[in-house]
Parts: structure tokens; C-alpha cells; sequence
């Protein structure tokens, strides 16, 4: 379950849709997965995003305006213990070419199964509230929007806490992609697995100086794409304010007796030495000086420290890591 993650942001977005590509027409070429996902490779320029009434006439910034490319040293002993993750499921059947985005097909689904559920347990220190805007970037399992339990690549954006907007990865107009190479929503492997070889993911979100939109970086080389700066009014359209690193876990018994059962990451609380759940490395902010920093202040919260931990290694370390995870109800959370 370790992966290195750079993620919430505050986000807003207008308008909700739910958008069927290959239902209707529009793949160039779609491409069967062996999970089960099918992925339309869709022209750049019929993308979701263009749908949105704040970026009519929008012209796609292909690349961003300079290289923030990021890149980690890693110690002999660092390889050995993790693996980067950068490669999708659907990979292994085919490619969508340039000039089209992958696009993972949806069924028609109900709104709220696109929405974030309104009791997510955020193991990072930030409550759901009506008014909060956010933006995710994560690796997750959810059910309820993706139909199984694989572990999937996912983005996720509301600016009302989730009651009226709001969605997953490429269902409603917002997030410009400009890659061919992720489909957002797609399942990932290799995974790590308890007691076995953790791999991790490398993620970063940036502030396109010149022009204001903030880019979304995978596996430290794939520009991803961008939320554009039009869907903003106000806070990121100047910067970013809060950044959060952690885990989540959503379930209808969450603060309720008796406890939900699910867990987060391996299930096993965190223990440093054994490293035995999530993690996070190499967390860093992009100031304006450009330059990728360690942030000045940093704190660990749980919601519910009987039933999910947090375990922050700051102080005796050199490079500071997160740790996180927890089996849900248990003696101490009944």
C-alpha cells in the first residue's frame, strides 16, 4: 500500500455532468482491458472539459510553459525497498495514439455514486464541510463508483463539500488532459501487498506561473494535464492554500457504533520501524522561488486515532515520512 503522493488542493468547479464516450460515438479507437475496463481513446479537442461553460473557446495548453520534471535521489538501500509505479492495467492491451486522451467508459451511473460520499474518514486532518473546495490527485478502491475493488488511479474536485458538485476523474467538464499515455480511473499494478514488496507512486501538482493553471505530474515525467485557472474564482487562482497528505476511507458506519470494518491501507496500524502500511516520501511544496521545499509547518491529525492512525517521522529521520492506516473497528474502536 505505499505510495509518495503530493495532493489536495482547494478546487472549484461550475457545472456536473456525466459523460458516456464511447456510448455515443466519439472514440477513435477502443481499446478492451483485460480487468474488464474499456478505454476510449477520445480526440483531445472533444474532450469533457471543453464542455465547460467557463471554457468556451478554451485553448489547450499542451505543455507546460517550463520543465518541473521531478526528481528524486534515491539510496541503494531506498531501491531496494520500493518500486515506482508507473504503468496502468489496460497498457498490456494496447495505446491510444497522440492527439487522443484515454478516457476509461462509464455506465450510465446516478449522481450521487459519482460524488464523494458526505462521510469519507480523511486520516489527514480535513473534514468534508458544505462549503470546503477540493481537489484530490490518489490512488484508491472504491466500489460504489468503479463497480470492484481494484486499486485505481483517480482525481476528484468539488466546491460545496460535495452537495451539488463534484465528481471523479473525467465525468464532468473541468480537468484538461493532455496525455495519451493515463487514463484516470484505470486500475494500476503492480500493488504492494502485506508483507511483500511495496511500491509507491510519485505525484505533483503545480502552479503553471504564466499562465495560472495548475498541472497534474505522474511517475515523475507524465504531465497529465491541468485544472485551467477560468474555473477558478479566487484561491487557487492566486495559490494554492492548505496541501494534505493521508488516507481516506468512506463507509456508512464511519463514526457510527458499530464501526465499519474497512480498512485503510494494509489494515495494520503504522509502525514505523516495520513499515507495514502507507506511506509518504519525499513530500514537498513548489514555492515561488521555484524551488521544491520540505513545508515549514506540518502536522499529523486522525479523525478517529482508535480506528485509523497516523504516525508522522519528522524529528529522528533525515527525510521526513508520513505513515498511516488501521483495520477499521476493533477492541479500542468497537
Amino acid at each position: 500500500m505505499a505510495f509518495k503522493f503530493i495532493a489536495i488542493l482547494l478546487l472549484e468547479i461550475i457545472t456536473f455532468a456525466t459523460l458516456v464516450w464511447g456510448e455515443n460515438g466519439l472514440a477513435i479507437k477502443s481499446i478492451q482491458s483485460e480487468d474488464g475496463d474499456v478505454i476510449d481513446c477520445i480526440d483531445i479537442f472533444k474532450q469533457p472539459a471543453l464542455y465547460h461553460p467557463a471554457l468556451k473557446n478554451h485553448k489547450i495548453q499542451m505543455t507546460p510553459s517550463y520543465n518541473t520534471m521531478v526528481e528524486t535521489t534515491k539510496t541503494n538501500d531506498q531501491e531496494k525497498s520500493y518500486k515506482c509505479v508507473t504503468t496502468q492495467i489496460w497498457h498490456k492491451s494496447g495505446s491510444c495514439p497522440k492527439g487522443t486522451i484515454p478516457i476509461r467508459r462509464t455506465q450510465n451511473i446516478k449522481k450521487d455514486q459519482i460524488k464523494k460520499p458526505n462521510h469519507f474518514h480523511l486520516d489527514k486532518g480535513l473534514k468534508i464541510k458544505k462549503d470546503i473546495k477540493l481537489t484530490q490527485k490518489n490512488h484508491s478502491v472504491n466500489p460504489r463508483v468503479y463497480g470492484d475493488r481494484q486499486t485505481r488511479l483517480f482525481t476528484y474536485w468539488t466546491n460545496d463539500g460535495s452537495r451539488e458538485t463534484g465528481c471523479f476523474d473525467l465525468t464532468c467538464p473541468g480537468f484538461v488532459q493532455t496525455s495519451h499515455e493515463i487514463a484516470l480511473g484505470a486500475a494500476i499494478y503492480p500493488i504492494s501487498t502485506q508483507n511483500g514488496l511495496p511500491y509507491s507512486i510519485s505525484v505533483f501538482i503545480f502552479k503553471d506561473l504564466n499562465t495560472s493553471n495548475w498541472w497534474l505530474q505522474y511517475g515523475g515525467s507524465i504531465n497529465i494535464g491541468y485544472w485551467p485557472s477560468k474555473i477558478f474564482e479566487g484561491g487557487l487562482g492566486i495559490h494554492a492554500q492548505t496541501v494534505q497528505w493521508g488516507g481516506e476511507v468512506y463507509s456508512k458506519n464511519v463514526g457510527k457504533h458499530p464501526h465499519t470494518k474497512t480498512q485503510m491501507g494494509s489494515g495494520a496500524f503504522p509502525i514505523y520501524i516495520s513499515a507495514n502500511t502507507g506511506f509518504m516520501k519525499n513530500m514537498r511544496i513548489l514555492d515561488n522561488s521555484m524551488e521544491l521545499r520540505f513545508p515549514q509547518y506540518v502536522d499529523a491529525y486522525s479523525q478517529e486515532y482508535d480506528c485509523y492512525k497516523t504516525q508522522y517521522m519528522g524529528d529522528y529521520i533525515e527525510e521526513p515520512e508520513f505513515h498511516f492506516g488501521g483495520p477499521g473497528r476493533n477492541p479500542l474502536c468497537p
